[in-house]
C-alpha cells in the first residue's frame, strides 16, 4: 500500500478529484494549506504600499492506494494538476506498513 501526498493549486482540485474517481478511487483527505517553493511567494499593492505575500495558498491532496493502482494514481494527479506555470505542486508517494478500519477492525488493502 502507498500513502500518495500532492500539493496542488485550490483551482485545480475539481479536475484531480474527477481524474481520481475515473481510476476508482474510493476516498480521499483535502487539506487547505499555505506555502511556498522556488516561486517564494509574490509582491502585491494594497493602497499604495506594497507587500510581501510569503506563503501562497495550495491544496494538499492525500490518498491511500494498493500498489498496483500508486503509478496510475500518480499520472492521474501529473496530468490534471499540470498548468506548466511554477508552482504546480509536487507529489510525494510513501510505502504504508498497515491500515486499519476503526469501525470493523479490518486491516490492510481491506480497510482503505
Amino acid at each position: 500500500m502507498r500513502k500518495i501526498e500532492a500539493i496542488i493549486k485550490p483551482f485545480k482540485l475539481d479536475e484531480v478529484k474527477d481524474a481520481l474517481s475515473e481510476l476508482g478511487v474510493l476516498g480521499l483527505t483535502v487539506t487547505e494549506v499555505r506555502g511556498f517553493g522556488r516561486q517564494k511567494g509574490h509582491k502585491e499593492l494594497f493602497r499604495g504600499s506594497e507587500y510581501v505575500i510569503d506563503f501562497l495558498p495550495k491544496i494538499k491532496i492525500e490518498v491511500v492506494v494498493a500498489d498496483e493502482l500508486s503509478d496510475a494514481v500518480v499520472q492521474a494527479i501529473l496530468t490534471s494538476a499540470r498548468t506548466g506555470n511554477i508552482g504546480d505542486g509536487k507529489i510525494f508517494v510513501h510505502p504504508l506498513e498497515q491500515v486499519y478500519r476503526i469501525r470493523t477492525g479490518e486491516t490492510g488493502e481491506e480497510a482503505i
